[in-house]
């Protein structure tokens, strides 16, 4: 099997091999390279010890020197070389008690998590397979290296990646590998958050990501994310689902784009159902207030699993909104379009088609226009340039001072006010008249301190 190196890679292979020393391209470069995939990065592995690397490049970083890493840096692109290397014992489950370097690539590969990424290249001595990884390639399975509870007692991320790999290649992961997941998934718990968060997102933007019910079926979810444990549980009694919470969410991650706010607004769009539930005499299930509810705990849930503030800000406001249905008016839109902010406003309407798409047929095309015509008013709004960001305004703070306005604080109370006012009239958005709008404020002394919703 040929392989098709980067120049760059292929130059410090042969730089390593002719000053005697082993080299390959190793691990997920090689597994995607099989595949017919674009690596996103290659990885180098070589019998050199980290110092004879650094004296045989001009540019090196020590990433990780004391694992054996160093960053040979070619035509301002950075390429890890690892030396071979055996790991010791991992009595906290997360880190090697002790790295020794190793002159032999089989000692390198066995340490490593699936045989999928236990597979190295190079063009003198082509593929070296030693753990049936070819083959698991070729049958779509995800499984360990050896002994599976031993790679996850190693690290108990591994159990998560081996999820997040089932779900972007579409693999299953082979019995014995899955059943060391169902027994050691509470180990996760020692994993930290921000290693999960990171996993959690590559499984969330594959082209798989309902395979995070195997996070649920394994207990892995029951740690990190107990919210989904309980959406799964929890039944949707009404003409308009035909699934619970939970195969309702994962049905719906099907239908939305791999953007990571859109797929983390989804899994979290109904994780308020399940405190928001109450049965009528009749049996059918309601929801009410769940879109605010669950607001609020996607945001706690977020910092939890440590994202950053701005994605919990967008995620927060599309699990909000993701029920608004407005009137069919200009109005009634950018009213909406301020209440949400206008930043994540065009991700709503593929978030509510997703939403529609995972229920039942009960009135799903009546839904699906209604939607339509919610997105035609909106593309209206922004191609006539109607003003629903106060940057879109024809005034600025600066036009109030010069005003004669002294308080910042009235500053961005009256620009409230300009603001609310185009809202609700468009033509109204013109320096003069915004102008002239103002003066009347300043003039009579009062200006009414606003707090603009979030």
């Amino acid at each position: 099997m040929k392989i098709s190196l980067p120049q760059d890679v292929t130059n410090i292979i042969e730089r390593l091999e002719s000053r005697g020393h082993e080299a390959y391209a190793v691990g997920g470069c090689v597994r995607d390279s099989i595949l017919g995939k674009t690596p996103a990065d290659w990885d180098i592995t070589t019998s050199a010890s980290p110092e004879e690397v650094k004296e045989l490049f001009a540019h090196t970083i020590d990433t990780g020197i004391a694992h054996g890493t160093v960053t040979v840096m070619m035509n301002h692109c950075g390429y890890e070389v690892t030396t071979y290397r055996i790991d010791g014992e991992y009595k906290d489950g997360r880190h090697p008690e002790s790295v020794a370097f190793t002159t032999r690539l089989s000692e390198d590969l066995k340490r490593r998590d699936f045989t999928i990424n236990a597979m190295a290249y190079n063009s003198t001595e082509g593929l070296v397979d030693l753990f049936g990884g070819i083959e698991d390639l070729q049958s779509g399975t995800i499984r360990c290296v050896g002994c599976a509870r031993e790679r996850f007692s190693e690290d108990a991320l591994r159990m998560l990646r081996a999820v997040r790999f089932s779900a972007q290649l579409g693999f299953a992961i082979e019995p014995d590998t899955y059943q060391a997941i169902c027994d050691l998934a509470p180990t996760i718990a020692r994993v930290s958050m921000e290693r999960i968060m990171v996993e959690l997102v590559k499984l969330l933007v594959s082209d798989h990501p309902e395979y995070l019910r195997l996070a649920y079926e394994s207990g892995l979810s029951a740690v990190f994310l107990p919210e989904l444990d309980l959406m799964m549980q929890t039944p949707q009694n009404s003409v308009h689902h035909c699934y619970g919470v939970g195969e309702h969410t994962l049905c719906a991650l099907r239908h939305v784009p791999p953007d990571k706010n859109q797929r983390l607004a989804i899994l979290f769009h109904d994780v308020g159902k399940p405190a928001a539930r109450t049965t009528d005499a009749k049996g059918q299930d309601h929801f009410y207030g769940h879109p605010q509810i669950g607001a609020q705990m996607t945001g706690e849930i977020l910092r939890r699993l440590k994202f950053d503030n701005d994605t919990i800000a967008c995620v927060k406001r599309l699990v909000r909104y993701h029920d608004v249905r407005p009137e069919a008016t200009m109005k009634s839109v950018r009213r909406g379009v301020v209440s949400m902010g206008l930043a994540c406003f065009p991700m709503i309407f593929s978030i509510k088609r997703a939403d529609t798409l995972a229920q039942s047929m009960y009135r799903r095309e009546e839904k699906l226009a209604a939607i339509d015509d919610f997105e035609r008013l909106y593309e209206e709004i922004m191609a006539e340039g109607q003003c629903v960001d106060k940057k879109m305004l024809a005034v600025n703070g600066r036009d109030l001072l010069e005003l004669g306005l002294t308080q910042g604080s009235q500053v961005g109370d009256l620009l409230e006010l300009l603001f609310a006012k185009v809202v609700e009239d468009p033509k109204s958005n013109t320096r003069d008249t915004l102008l002239a709008e103002a003066e009347k404020y300043i003039k009579s002394g009062t200006i009414p301190h606003r707090n603009p919703k979030e």
